[in-house]
């Protein structure tokens, strides 16, 4: 009695099966146009309260500042003023908006920037290019709510010898003694997209 009432829920999910393997055939292989991307930089102390603690077992990790963004690819296409519009706040990446993370509160540029979860997107106008920091997270990258705006970096600019295809963000340390191991507490943002490189300057508040 039992096998018979099993016997066609049996049938019935082996024709399901078989009906997911051709839909599954059929489906095509296909890779994004973007890629996706990360940067960060470590602190091996974490700040509790206004004490800092040496990273040990009882911590969950260094201290990072990261930032993770969809890695768009310039394929022959114009960059500025083309895919980054004048005078339009562009989306500084592609697919969801660009996040900034940071577990210790630093300066980029001259904005004072505390610990938490931010957006970043670009203006890139006549006067000049600036860096937006966001207080919203999870957004698609096109939804830029100008009231969240904590603050705006102005950023330096130069030509690049050679265009750079793929958006490539770093944050790199100060280390004027590179054979010691141990960089400055900040550093150099550097974004690289076309023909252009835009920087501004990063530390970790003491």
């Amino acid at each position: 009695m039992h096998g018979q009432r099993l016997l066609p829920i049996f049938v019935m999910l082996g024709a399901g099966s078989t009906t997911l393997a051709a839909q599954a055939q059929e489906t095509p292989l296909r890779i994004a146009a973007s890629s996706f991307a990360s940067v960060e930089v470590h602190l091996n102390a974490r700040r509790i309260g206004n004490q800092w603690y040496e990273e040990d077992a009882s911590l969950s990790g260094p201290t990072r500042i990261a930032i993770q963004y969809g890695q768009p690819h310039a394929r022959g296409r114009k960059v500025e003023g083309g895919l980054v519009p004048l005078d339009t706040v562009w989306r500084f990446g592609a697919n969801m908006a660009t996040t900034l993370h940071a577990d210790v509160d630093f300066t980029l540029g001259d904005l004072a920037i505390p610990r938490g979860d931010y957006s970043l997107f670009i203006l890139y106008g006549r006067p000049g290019w600036q860096l937006i920091v966001n207080r919203g997270t999870g957004q698609w990258g096109t939804d830029h709510d100008a009231a969240k705006d904590l603050g705006r970096v102005t950023l330096t600019s130069r030509a690049l010898p050679e265009p750079e295809g793929s958006l490539s963000i770093y944050l790199v340390p100060n280390a004027p003694k590179p054979r010691s191991g141990y960089a400055e507490l900040g550093g150099t943002l550097r974004i690289k997209w076309g023909s252009t490189e835009l920087g501004t300057t990063w530390r970790i508040a003491p």
